[in-house]
């Protein structure tokens, strides 16, 4: 259960509304957006406050222009797609704030939508500045935080302005936050995390917490590498974080005293070179040749990974399970993510980034229950950390 109110909680007609949402999508070399999945999903709060007579101003950031105007981040793409995909026309600013912003918010007319520019020209945006919140709650009557995928930083704009206005939570967050969180508390079992990416020291957490919930931990990625030197084996020249040995250690035996099924890889694709025309070659897991680095999962840990996730009635996954983008290791993290698509009578969950990525590739998105839209946002949720975006809004009464 979502225990902080949402758009739906208050009245919004007539209002002005600043809503954070989270447009950080990525953009053709032309300077359109090649991926709106991040704009289509903010859609129904936007519709919600439009429908309702609602003022509608959208603040998002977008790339790391570093606190200064950027003319590669400019939000310019967004609004053009944002505009297509309502069917409504929407104004867009040059600048986030400003005596032309504020007169321009003044004109405002029920149900109208006006983007402000890239909050992260402004230099107060990362650090919080008070006095930059305080100029955006000036812009406003209420608060929405949307962008989940953002919450877990504490911005002017996620976090500092959510104290200086009546702040609650856009549709898209409340579903992230409760569909994760309930995935936790409670899921059907059996119970699946399967887990991947290049660097473990960024998922210890949530490894630590999916071994106090699953039933098997499945790990894969470049991270692997790290749990297998922990288990005393040569790894070549593969990715893998020394200064994280012991804590890998740790948690193969946190996962072996709680009866957690933690499966590693026990073959792999190597090569010389992350490259796509490069020889590769399938190896056992104790074969690792000095000069070579595994760069995907091999065939014999395809069907061990397959047969962890056929029974599951809960899978969470995060992380592909080698170099996905080149064709010569794409086969471990698609055979995974077509294993998951096929465990129809299990919910799963994706936790964005990566992951998310490799769906689209092989067209499995809709195939899945819930694919969230914060990588990191979602990591932090999962392994108990605080989201300051979600943690200053109200909260339900009662």
């Amino acid at each position: 259960m979502f225990s902080k109110k949402t758009v739906r909680d208050i009245d919004v007609a007539g209002k002005r509304v600043f809503v954070r949402v989270d447009f950080n999508v990525p953009l053709t070399e032309s300077g359109a957006v090649a991926d709106d999945t991040r704009i289509r999903a903010a859609l129904p709060t936007i519709r919600y406050l439009m429908d309702h007579g609602a003022k509608v101003i959208l603040a998002s950031h977008l790339g790391r222009p570093e606190g200064k105007p950027d003319d590669r981040f400019r939000l310019e793409p967004v609004r053009r797609s944002l505009e297509k995909l309502l069917g409504r026309n929407v104004h867009k600013m040059d600048v986030v704030v400003g005596p032309e912003v504020t007169e321009r918010v003044e004109r405002m007319v029920p149900g109208e939508v006006l983007l402000l520019e890239n909050v992260r020209f402004e230099p107060g945006e990362k650090t919080n500045d008070p006095a930059f919140a305080k100029e955006l709650a000036a812009l406003a009557d209420i608060y929405v935080d949307d962008a989940f995928g953002a919450a877990h930083r504490a911005h002017a704009s996620t976090e500092g302005v959510a104290h200086l206005l009546p702040a609650v939570a856009g549709l898209l967050l409340a579903r992230e936050v409760e569909t994760l969180s309930s995935m936790i508390s409670d899921a059907q079992h059996p119970f699946v995390a399967i887990l991947g990416g290049s660097k473990v020291s960024d998922k210890f957490g949530v490894i630590d917490r999916m071994i106090d919930v699953v039933d098997r931990l499945v790990v894969g990625g470049g991270m692997c590498f790290t749990f297998l030197v922990a288990m005393g084996l040569d790894v070549g020249k593969s990715l893998m974080e020394a200064d994280q040995v012991d804590h890998a250690r740790e948690m193969l035996a946190k996962a072996k005293a709680r009866g957690v099924d933690l499966l590693l890889p026990v073959d792999f694709i190597v090569a010389d070179a992350i490259a796509e025309d490069v020889e590769t070659k399938v190896v056992g897991r104790e074969e690792i040749p000095p000069t070579q680095m595994g760069l995907d999962i091999g065939p014999t840990t395809i069907e061990l990974f397959k047969g962890a996730i056929a029974d599951a009635r809960t899978i969470f996954w995060n992380g592909p399970m080698g170099v996905f983008e080149l064709a010569p290791f794409e086969s471990g993290t698609r055979e995974v993510a077509v294993a998951i698509a096929r465990n129809t009578r299990a919910v799963s969950v994706v936790g964005g980034g990566d992951s998310d990525a490799a769906l689209k590739k092989f067209d499995l998105e809709e195939r899945m229950t819930f694919v969230s839209t914060g990588g990191g946002a979602s990591m932090k949720l999962l392994e108990g950390g605080a989201l300051p975006g979600v943690d200053a809004l109200m909260d339900k009464e009662g």
